[in-house]
């Protein structure tokens, strides 16, 4: 009873099955074989369940990460899809043929083929890069686990390479996206001025780890800052994705998404998409919040062009 407590408290469930089934062959010996098959028939179905994603009644529950898993991982269930996204054409295309190679694995490795599962997104800072792994997981009906940085990176390297293989070890036992944000703080190459030689291993560890990798699950990887990563992770990904700042037509898709449910109808774009220029996906969201707040706010759903040419220039102000 006490190995069994202290494996559950700590999240170690390989450990609280194995004591389980020791359990088992306990009562077995003792003659006690109706409790002994029941164990065992418990046990069973843990081990079934063990990928920690369920599906009742055709919503999907994911069980929270325990143990040292939850100071690495957070997880949630997104809902969102690549079609609420404003994407270029070309972007979208390469997104999906990620989720129908995603779909189609087992025809794949009938032919010795690989999926596509290991994505390094590039790119400015709210451009979507984050949203994606978002609707990727949401499209394949996955969980999204985001690494927790502030948890993997210690002042102590070679816990954080432990850690990493304990990431990796659940990216190995359930599926789902797992999504390194702000990557460049993992993966900065290894021949900085200031680098030391605990971080060459971190980056090491990571290198070997993510080569290594077999599993079922979608790694992706993002960063703002693409030059500072090492070169030798580049060949590690199936894909690298390039974001960019949307141009007038993409912007105008932002805008007019975000105000869907507004009267838009009179917004005079010959003015307000000139404006919009050098500004990302999310400053241009936030652009057209601010513009349905103060509409709102005046006891209306009318968005007029002064409103939102104003919020656009508010937002280009703030990002200088």
């Amino acid at each position: 009873m006490i190995a069994l407590l202290k494996s559950h408290l700590d999240g170690d469930d390989q450990e609280f099955l194995s004591v389980a089934m020791q359990a088992a062959a306990h009562e077995a010996r003792l003659g006690h074989a109706s409790i002994a098959q029941q164990l065992r028939d418990l046990i069973d179905e843990a081990k079934r369940r063990a990928s920690a994603v369920q599906s009742r009644s055709g919503q999907l529950i994911v069980l929270e990460p325990r143990g040292e898993l939850a100071n690495l991982l957070s997880v949630e269930t997104p809902s969102a899809r690549l079609s609420d996204m404003a994407l270029p054409e070309a972007l979208s295309e390469r997104l999906n043929r990620v989720l129908l190679e995603q779909r189609q694995q087992k025809r794949l490795s009938e032919h010795g083929l690989n999926a596509r599962r290991k994505l390094l997104f590039i790119g400015p800072p709210g451009t979507g890069k984050t949203m994606t792994a978002s609707a990727l997981a949401g499209e394949l009906h996955s969980p999204l686990f985001t690494i927790m940085l502030e948890g993997l990176i210690t002042k102590f390297m070679g816990e954080t390479a432990a850690k990493l293989r304990s990431v990796f070890e659940a990216i190995r036992q359930t599926r789902g996206v797992y999504l390194f944000d702000e990557f460049d703080a993992l993966g900065a190459h290894r021949h900085q001025p200031n680098d030391v030689g605990e971080i060459r291993r971190v980056l090491n560890s990571f290198l070997q780890l993510i080569e290594k990798d077999k599993s079922q699950s979608l790694i992706v990887a993002a960063t703002n800052h693409p030059e500072l990563l090492d070169r030798a992770l580049f060949r590690r990904f199936d894909d690298v994705i390039e974001y960019g700042l949307p141009d007038t037509d993409i912007a105008k898709e932002v805008l007019t998404r975000k105000l869907a449910v507004f009267q838009a109808t009179d917004v005079e774009w010959s003015r307000i998409l000139p404006q919009a220029g050098g500004l990302s996906h999310a400053d241009l969201a936030r652009a057209s919040e601010e513009a349905a707040k103060h509409a709102v706010l005046g006891g209306s759903t009318r968005i007029t062009s002064e409103a939102l040419l104003t919020a656009i220039q508010e937002r280009k102000a703030a990002s200088r």
